[in-house]
């Protein structure tokens, strides 16, 4: 009985593999078709590469060989303006190329700003090997992106549809199209590695996708495809020690992209969204003493009154938790998420207050300026000839990369060559006092500085958020 016991149970055991190897078998089955065989992005790439375009940009720059000497007033007195044309005579083109995004069929091309920063000419060339003029309809700091429009004469041009950035998750595959090195449109594939990375420093809106997708130098403006063939980012940076990819690269999302053509104005300027607050991300310390179970969002600091977020009635103390649903990781991630939205529209903020949690809905509205600017260049006989003032209110400091909680007079340009920039003046100080004297406005700090000649000044300034005393002789 035992032995027919044993007999069963090797007879199910062999039946059981038998049937195993059925199962293998019939899911590994043999191609019996070209199309399962040639898997390919080539229909994806045939779809969207001729919507990526290379950029061409050229600027004369100085070979100055002679140095400053010429500049000197003194000199110019005798040898006139034959330092200049000695200058010219050693002029240079310098050209540098990058690639762009066709986003509109009439002819609107993103691309990155710093592909055309400081550009006398910009051409571009379509994947027909066709170049247009590109007259540049924007360029914004703080998302490092530029517009440019070309007239293709009526024709309507390949474009790339902008896709909703937050519906890309890490482990998506997507494609970088553009034109590394100058060898040519290239394409590369990859997945996308992270999301909402921050990478560098001041006051620039950061939020990357990140993707281990080739990029190189030259790729930057190019685009970052997603599997149904739509602009997922525009590509703009790589993480390299040798200048070369190792698998990291970076993208502006396309809602960022969405965002900078939106809010873009006839007069070439960007209007976005302030919220009008500002804080810390909540790290481990600060979720412990808020008795807070997991460190998430953005503790506020500082609220403006006449800010998005001062008349919705954030306070300072509040913890953001979300903005529409999207979980806030900090600061940057907080600022990408305002920015990607229209100005005129609504916000729904998921606010910590104390133990309770509370909505609160923004209306999304620019930045202030009750105060106009009253943009001058001072003249004269004083310390600041040469530098270019205005008032500071939360509009010029949105333009201008300033702390919009500050107030006063701010120095936006220094002329080069001047006083005020042979003396270290900067952009970005404030000018709060001249000889004592209070500077509240442009037209208070010009009657300071027309005050009788003196042989002494004391300018007190705000750098970097430092007040010191500038003395100077003259």
């Amino acid at each position: 009985m035992h032995m027919k016991r044993r007999l069963f149970h090797l007879i199910v055991i062999c039946f059981a593999i038998v049937a195993s190897g059925i199962v293998q078998a019939q899911q590994r089955v043999v191609p019996d078709n070209r199309s399962q065989v040639m898997l390919s992005f080539g229909p994806l790439v045939e779809r969207t590469a001729p919507a990526v375009v290379n950029i061409y940009t050229q600027r004369l720059v100085q070979n100055r060989q002679i140095g400053t000497l010429f500049d000197d007033p003194f000199f110019r007195r005798f040898f006139g303006d034959l330092g200049q044309r000695f200058d010219q005579q050693r002029q240079q083109q310098a050209n540098s190329l990058g690639s762009g995004v066709i986003v509109r069929s009439d002819g609107l091309i993103v691309t990155n700003k710093h592909v055309i920063q400081g550009a006398d000419k910009i051409v571009v060339v379509l994947a027909d090997k066709r170049e247009f003029e590109a007259q540049l309809m924007i360029s914004d700091d703080r998302t490092d992106l530029a517009i440019l429009r070309i007239d293709p004469e009526g024709e309507q041009l390949p474009a790339l549809e902008i896709s909703d950035s937050d519906r890309v998750v890490v482990g998506d595959i997507v494609l970088a199209i553009g034109n590394p090195f100058g060898v040519g449109q290239t394409v590369t594939s990859g997945i996308v590695s992270a999301l909402a990375r921050s990478i560098g420093s001041g006051k620039e809106l950061k939020s990357f996708i990140q993707t281990d997708a080739a990029i190189n130098p030259g790729n930057s403006g190019g685009a970052l495809v997603s599997m149904d063939g739509k602009l997922v980012g525009v590509n703009t940076a790589i993480f390299s020690k040798s200048g070369g990819s190792h698998g990291i690269g970076f993208a502006i999302p396309s809602n960022m992209v969405r965002a900078v053509i939106t809010g873009m104005q006839e007069n070439g300027r960007l209007i976005r969204p302030w919220l009008g607050a500002a804080g810390q991300t909540v790290t481990a310390d600060i979720a412990a003493s808020l008795s807070m179970r997991v460190p998430q969002g953005v503790i506020v600091s500082q609220v403006h009154d006449d800010g998005s977020a001062g008349r919705a009635g954030l306070l300072a103390g509040d913890v953001i938790l979300a903005v529409n649903g999207y979980e806030i990781s900090g600061p940057d991630d907080l600022g990408y998420r305002i920015a990607t939205l229209p100005v005129g529209d609504r916000a729904v903020l998921r606010v910590r207050r104390g133990d309770n949690i509370i909505p609160l809905t923004v209306d999304l509205l620019p930045a202030p300026s009750k105060i106009e600017p009253d943009l001058t260049e001072l003249g004269g006989n004083h310390p600041l000839v040469g530098a270019v003032v205005a008032n500071l209110s939360p509009a010029v400091a949105e333009e201008h990369q300033l702390d919009p909680f500050n107030s006063g007079v701010v120095i936006l340009q220094i002329r080069r060559g001047s006083v005020a920039d042979r003396l270290d003046f900067r952009p970005g100080d404030i000018v709060q006092q001249v000889n004592g004297g209070e500077v509240s406005s442009v037209a208070v700090l010009r009657d300071l500085v027309r005050s009788p000649e003196s042989s002494e000044w004391l300018v007190r300034v705000e750098r970097g958020g430092r007040s010191f005393d500038l003395k100077f002789r003259g």
